[in-house]
């Protein structure tokens, strides 16, 4: 287990570290409490940033999570408060809500003991899921969020159940924890009918994440795809799926930041990428997929795209424009970035979200959802 800091217990009370997957820092005030703590005392203190450290039911714990969440959501009367200005300032205030709810149920705590057990009455298993988020287990007792080890055994069911991909004919993708579930089925789905370049004997996908996409290529017929990735649970996970689908003597799944280095022979004629949609900081592992600062990785993905083609290939880029609804980035900025990198788009597919949030309306972010469009871009070299 790595260094984590230790959480300042009361004496007599055994030394206990804190564990956070998203790096939250560690509470400077700690106090333990059971089944009589009420809600709007627990509010309370987490508003004040002492956290709780749960010694009671762990039902009991999960009731008062939720009720925790209500009070973060009633939050001060919406009539107190001006509407945003503009969609940008609307992301932003959203942004510093979802941060003050994350701070807040972040601090209803609860004990982890060696060989990830949790000694709590009605405590579920949670031994795999902490195991396939952490690794093995250490010999230490820790802490950690009731908010983030739910998240873990959420994501362990995500990762056994798996995630259906029409576009694989229904076979299903299984996500690892940290890495970004393709349960926004649009942008797969350009993928799956845009027209292949003639030559489709290899192609790369950068960022690969789960490894849907270079699924989709592989039964779409390209003879060799490698995916490349820099986190190491993308990795394992987009060779796992590979394995499962049957697709294993096809794609290659490297480690990499963006292009393959190592992979002869170094040029291909197809080369895909779905980076993060939205230029902003993310806050947490799996917001990695979703965030992406200063536009940082698409601006290297197109710099680097000419000389990683072929002649005669094609790049296809993959983005929504919720940025431009929400003011993050302009359509000319985009072009801006083709454009420099030497690139020309030859082609467009645009696809509409079918995802829940895209019609409700009570959405903080309706409107620029709502004209939201996932386009693939194709892109050849310019000169």
């Amino acid at each position: 287990m790595p260094d984590m800091d230790v959480l300042p217990l009361p004496d007599p009370e055994p030394a206990l570290r804190w564990r956070s997957e998203s790096g939250a820092p560690a509470p400077r005030r700690v106090r333990e409490a059971d089944d009589s703590l009420r809600a709007a005392e627990a509010y309370r203190l987490a508003c004040e940033g002492t956290a709780v450290l749960w010694r009671g039911d762990f039902q009991g714990a999960r009731q008062l999570l939720a009720a925790l969440g209500r009070r973060v959501d009633r939050g001060p009367r919406r009539s107190a408060r001006p509407e945003p200005a503009t969609p940008y300032d609307a992301f932003h205030r959203h942004r510093q809500e979802q941060g003050r709810r994350a701070r807040v149920l972040g601090m209803l705590l609860v004990p982890v003991e060696p060989g990830y057990v949790v000694p709590l009455r009605r405590a579920p298993d949670v031994r795999a899921a902490c195991a396939e988020a952490y690794g093995p287990p250490g010999d230490e007792p820790f802490a950690v969020s009731l908010r983030e080890l739910l998240g873990l055994v959420g994501a362990h069911e995500w990762r056994r159940k798996g995630v259906p991909v029409p576009a694989l004919g229904g076979d299903r993708v299984h996500p690892h924890y940290g890495v970004f579930s393709p349960v926004r089925g649009e942008y797969v789905d350009l993928v799956a009918r845009a027209p292949l370049p003639r030559d489709h004997e290899l192609a790369y996908d950068i960022g690969t994440g789960t490894g849907v996409l270079a699924a989709v290529l592989a039964r779409r017929g390209v003879a060799r795809v490698v995916g490349t990735d820099q986190d190491p649970r993308a990795l394992a996970c987009a060779r796992e799926n590979a394995e499962r689908l049957g697709l294993a003597g096809r794609i290659d799944v490297v480690k990499a930041d963006l292009f393959p280095s190592d992979v002869p022979p170094g040029r291909a004629p197809l080369i895909v990428c779905n980076p993060p949609w939205l230029p902003a900081k993310p806050t947490s592992a799996v917001e990695h997929a979703v965030y992406d600062p200063g536009s940082r990785m698409l601006r290297a993905f197109l710099a680097g795209l000419p000389g990683a083609l072929t002649p005669q290939g094609e790049g296809w880029l993959i983005l929504s424009d919720l940025a431009e609804h929400l003011g993050l980035r302009s359509r000319e900025e985009l072009l801006g970035h083709v454009d420099a990198a030497g690139l020309a788009v030859v082609g467009r597919l645009d696809a509409r979200p079918t995802h829940p949030r895209s019609g409700d309306a009570a959405d903080p972010l309706h409107a620029a959802r709502a004209a939201e469009v996932t386009s693939l871009w194709r892109l050849t070299p310019s000169r």
